[in-house]
């Protein structure tokens, strides 16, 4: 359930939205818990989870806590990210790597809404272990955050690489 909206410069993609139910003395009391990812397109990338006892204003909050908490992901060439990589977030194990231009994106629902929030066009992705959206989100972004262009490196290394 991926549902995308555009506010100003940001692309809202909603991943999940929870329905939870307390039981209370005159029945069933509902609340409800929505995942976002929001990103400007041109490499930033963040994500909110937040509850109220209505669906849009769980998706508000989710909103707003996603922009505040944006990273910063490098891209390369046709838009795609400069190089493999793997990253685990509990039982979620996401890996990246990069395609040539018109390959797309080749992912699952939740990592596919990061990527296409962040920027990245051309990606080929695989999701091990849990299926939980939420947890596959947060390895995805964990994923991007190790990434590393060309330059960092070689400044890191103080090598030229060719």
């Amino acid at each position: 359930m991926s549902t995308d909206s555009s506010r100003g410069e940001f692309v809202d993609k909603t991943v999940q939205i929870k329905r939870c139910a307390a039981v209370v003395k005159g029945g069933r009391r509902f609340s409800f818990a929505a995942m976002v990812v929001v990103g400007d397109g041109r490499g930033k990338v963040g994500w909110g989870y937040a509850k109220a006892n209505e669906v849009p204003p769980a998706v508000e909050k989710a909103q707003k806590q996603a922009s505040r908490a944006m990273v910063s992901v490098p891209l390369v060439g046709a838009e795609s990210i400069p190089h493999y990589v793997r990253a685990r977030f509990g039982s979620a194990d996401v890996m990246l790597m990069p395609a040539d231009a018109g390959t797309g994106v080749i992912a699952g629902a939740a990592v596919r809404a990061v990527c296409e929030a962040a920027g990245i066009k051309n990606v080929i992705t695989k999701s091990f272990g849990t299926s939980n959206q939420v947890t596959v989100v947060k390895a995805t972004i964990k994923a991007l955050t190790q990434l590393k262009t060309q330059a960092d490196i070689e400044r890191l290394r103080g090598v030229t690489l060719t």
